[in-house]
């Protein structure tokens, strides 16, 4: 797409929660229009800006003097890089922070950065003094296309990822495209999981462009990445405003995350990041699915294709189906001690159904033998 010089097209999706409705605004080189937007949105007082160390110097000169201009005083507050820093520990840090600087309840915070930065900033925003403002602005492709847009906050556990968090809407989510030129390759790729992900659980016609045009995505061409955003957005705005806390429509949300949560447990947030560890549960929760005659084949090949045209991984790293299984045990989708998955039926339509033991256990075993190249053969299923 060429752009006349001077001309940043705006686009914005709007998510409707009644007096907790916020919109979602998508353009090339926003962070200098930060502070404006903040006006606009109705914002006011002062920014406690969380970010880590290397987007804070990528961006957060650029974000400080946008607010400043828009009359925002603001203050850093720098927290580390990676999973590694969702925690208790790094939470109370930033409310030590807000303490000590006497933020008041209508202050604000800021996330600058990708999911974590979002997450637990949209937490600490949570239950500072029971509540004050938040806005996302989302520099990762992982965030702008999923984490920053629906509320969920938290951090993890040593057991579990995401155990510990609230629902807490931002006032504002703010998408600067530019910043994504500044990804590392592996986190620029890894944001893909999500973006195929909105595809297969909600609309076959995105995942056939996906197909169509894998190839510009990955050249970070401007229009298939604007349009792949906001199409992401507005799934996840329409999933959101049916269900915002999770009781039923949302938990689609969770395609590819069942096993996927369960390899970044196992990894101890080290190993994969999430995304990664999102396209592998992809391909082995289709693969599951089709073991349990759930979906064909067709819908597994095509689903693990597109993931490794994306470049991600797809392979289960060795480990024992005891602790793939425990680890499952400790997520946030357990019900009553069953776990839950989210299967493709097709491309563009999935259910969520509990899952036993003995179809796990069934599927891997399968899924060894045929060293994860192809779906697993019929007969292993059963019930749950």
């Amino acid at each position: 797409m060429k752009i006349r010089a001077g001309f940043r097209p705006r686009l914005q999706v709007p998510v409707s929660l009644g007096d907790r409705s916020y919109d979602i605004i998508i353009q090339e080189d926003l962070l200098q229009e930060a502070g404006s937007c903040l006006q606009q949105a109705g914002l006011s007082g002062r920014v406690g800006v969380v970010t880590n160390p290397q987007i804070g110097k990528l961006y957060g000169r650029q974000l400080s003097q946008s607010l400043k201009k828009a009359g925002f005083p603001s203050t850093v507050i720098v927290i580390p890089e990676g999973e590694q820093a969702k925690t208790l520990k790094w939470a109370s840090k930033i409310l030590d922070e807000l303490v000590t600087g006497r933020f008041e309840r209508n202050d604000l915070l800021l996330a600058l950065g990708g999911g974590v930065i979002g997450d637990i900033t949209g937490f600490a925003a949570s239950i500072y003094l029971r509540g004050m403002p938040f806005v996302q602005m989302a520099t990762t492709l992982i965030a702008q296309v999923d984490s920053s847009v629906g509320g969920k906050t938290g951090v993890n556990h040593p057991l579990g990822k995401n155990l510990i968090g609230s629902f807490y809407q931002p006032r504002l989510v703010l998408m600067d495209t530019a910043t994504l030129r500044t990804l590392p390759k592996r986190e620029w790729i890894a944001g893909l999981a999500e973006v195929i992900k909105y595809g297969m659980i909600a609309d076959r016609s995105f995942f056939e462009y996906l197909e169509r045009h894998m190839d510009a995505i990955l050249r970070m061409e401007t229009e298939p990445i604007q349009f792949l955003i906001k199409r992401c957005c507005e799934i996840k705005a329409s999933v959101v405003g049916s269900d915002e806390r999770e009781s039923g429509l949302r938990r689609i949300l969770n395609y590819g995350h069942t096993i996927g949560h369960a390899l970044e447990s196992l990894g101890k947030y080290k190993k994969l990041i999430h995304g990664e560890a999102v396209g592998i549960g992809m391909v082995h929760e289709a693969a599951l699915s089709y073991n349990l005659e759930y979906c064909s084949e067709e819908v597994v090949h095509r689903q693990r294709a597109l993931v490794r045209r994306a470049g991600l991984p797809d392979q289960l790293p060795s480990l024992k189906i005891s602790d793939l299984w425990g680890a499952m045990q400790h997520d946030k989708k357990v019900v009553k001690g069953q776990v839950y998955c989210v299967f493709p039926k097709d491309i563009g339509q999935v259910a969520v159904l509990p899952l036993a033991r003995t179809s796990v256990t069934a599927w891997y075993r399968s899924s060894k033998r045929g060293k994860g190249n192809a779906p697993p053969g019929r007969g292993l299923h059963e019930s749950s």
